[in-house]
This record gives structure tokens, sequence and C-alpha cells, in this order.
């Protein structure tokens, strides 16, 4: 049965300590935290990964291209995250660091599959350490592989990850993942870029701008491309 995680109440103050129904509380309001951020779509096609994004922007007065919604982990790899943003800046700069380290050390890129253990591993370690608290966010991670195949995650707040064909983060992930479901098929990165602002668009209904959308993706011998604002109308209306 669900909990409202809003009831625990004396539970709130023993973090570490399971509730009734087998949760750690922390985790739970971490995981709450990482649904209420903006909304990413990460898809897997058969040439390549898609990560489209709503940058959300607050504010009319902010600049729309200062706001960094994805990021180049490696020339291989792209990455994005929904909840409390320094956290989610904190963990693709980790990243980053071992994507690099894994490069010197053994001349080579780093697989995706072990990356992503790797930040899933930092993750898991904040939810039962005294003196810390969960990391807020939930991740998408995709890329190529050194054997040419495209590889897509996400990770949340526990630590758990898994792959998938494509996935949706954020505010607009209860909406969005039915539709993912019913309408995902096997697709190569042009489709799959029509698909996902069809997908945004849908969600975002009146809201819908293109200067709120960014979209990185990672082609089969090709690195990473990020595009936003006006050059996404070009390419889905081309």
């Amino acid at each position: 049965m669900e909990t409202d995680i809003g009831q625990f109440g004396p539970m709130d103050r023993g973090w570490a300590i399971f509730s009734p129904e087998g949760k750690l509380i922390l985790v739970e309001y971490a995981k709450q935290a990482a649904k209420a951020g903006s909304t990413a779509i990460g898809i897997c096609t058969t040439d390549g990964v898609l990560i489209i994004a709503d940058k959300k922007i607050p504010s009319k007065l902010i600049i729309t291209d200062s706001i960094e919604k994805i990021m180049e982990i490696d020339d291989h790899i792209i990455g994005t995250f929904s909840g409390f943003i320094p956290d989610g800046r904190v963990l693709i700069d980790y990243a980053r660091e071992i994507a690099q380290q894994h490069k010197l050390q053994y001349g080579k890129q780093i697989d995706i599959e072990l990356l992503v253990r790797e930040i899933s591993d930092i993750m898991q370690s904040y939810t039962r350490f005294g003196g810390v608290r969960p990391f807020a966010v939930s991740l998408i991670i995709g890329g190529i592989d050194k054997d040419g195949e495209p590889k897509l995650f996400s990770l949340d707040p526990s630590g758990i990850f898994y792959r998938y064909k494509a996935v949706v983060i954020g505010e607009g992930e209860d909406k969005i993942t039915p539709i993912l479901e019913e309408r995902y098929k096997e697709m190569d990165l042009n489709e799959a870029i029509k698909f996902g602002i069809d997908v945004l668009k849908e969600y975002l209904g009146n809201n819908f701008a293109y200067e709120r959308l960014i979209l990185s993706y990672v082609k089969k011998g090709e690195k990473v491309k990020t595009i936003e604002n006006h050059e996404i109308r070009e390419l889905y209306e081309g």
C-alpha cells in the first residue's frame, strides 16, 4: 500500500531507520524532490542516444542560453538530471572526473555501464552514512560504447539504476511514462528527435515553446552535439 511520506511523523527524526513499509524516509523525500524538477526524456535509437529536456525558464529576465540542462560527460557520453540542481551538478562533475581518470589510467574511454555503476555507488553511499543526506536528483546517462552500441540508463536517489529503451524523469514522469510505453518503437535519431518534441508538446500544451527546449545526442562515429532554441524548430520543421 502506498504511504504518504508527509505522514511518517516521528519516523522523520530517525532518517536511517526503515519505516514500517520498508522505506528510508529521506530517500523518499529525495525522490519527491527529484520528481519536482524539470522534465527530461532519454531515448535510445538504432544509431545513437538522445536526451531532450524542458529548461523550465523561471523568469523572463533569465537568458535562456545560460541554463545548462544537458551536459557532456565525455566524448561519447551525455547526461542530465532532475531535482535539486546543485546536487545534479556535483554528480555530473563526479561522472566527468571518473571518465577522465579512467581514460588517463587505461588509455581508453570508460564503458557507460561502468560509469553508471560508479555514480550509483556514490549515490547509494549517501543513504547509509550518518551526517549526510541522499542526493535529491534522478539522472539520465547515455552514450555509445566502444563496441558501437547505444546505451541509456536512469538512476534515482536511492542509487538504483536500470537500462532503458526510453525513460523520463522530473515533473512530467507520471504523465509521459505511459506515452513512452504506448508509442515507443525502434527508431533512428531523426525520428527520435521529432518523437521527443511531439511528446513534450503534448505534455506542455499551451506552455510549449521551442525556447524552453534543449536536446543533445551522441551518434555512432560522432561526438556529442547540442541544439537549442530556434535550431530545434528548424530541425523539427525541416
